[in-house]
């Protein structure tokens, strides 16, 4: 038992550790904590959702980890998969947006569903534009 808890700590101490800071869309600041770089991004959004609760930010967000993406600012404009290893990127900033929601039946005259619009614009837009302006700011 005492040797496989070495064998364990052995490996925990070769895994390496990342300090990962999460901004979330609509909050004053960001998130900060360390994750293993061997850990997938499903869990890394369920630890973000955990802390942010736990420290009684706003807006509330809630727990439902599938409701959420992860991106990188450095990598474009697509979220990053739930089975990808945070560590993977050689990134360390990330950003969490709740997933658009979407109607799953069509309306009664066939039309296809339509995803609903907040305000002016969407957060892909939004999301896009801070882009330019931090590639643009270098």
């Amino acid at each position: 038992m005492l040797l496989m808890k070495q064998k364990k700590s052995q490996a925990q101490a070769q895994a390496k550790r990342l300090l990962i800071t999460i901004n979330v869309l609509g909050s004053a600041g960001p998130i900060r904590f360390v994750a293993n770089e061997e850990d997938l991004v499903a869990a890394v959004i369920d630890t973000a959702l955990k802390s942010y609760a736990r420290e009684g930010r706003l807006p509330l967000l809630g727990n439902d980890s599938a409701a959420f993406a992860l991106y990188c600012p450095h990598l474009g404009s697509d979220a990053l998969s739930p089975w990808d290893r945070i560590g993977s990127h050689g990134v360390r900033n990330f950003m969490l947006c709740k997933k658009p929601e979407t109607t799953s039946d069509a309306d009664e005259s066939g039309n296809s569903p339509i995803l609903p619009r907040r305000g002016s614009g969407s957060w892909k837009a939004w999301f896009n534009k801070s882009l330019n302006l931090k590639i643009s700011s270098h």
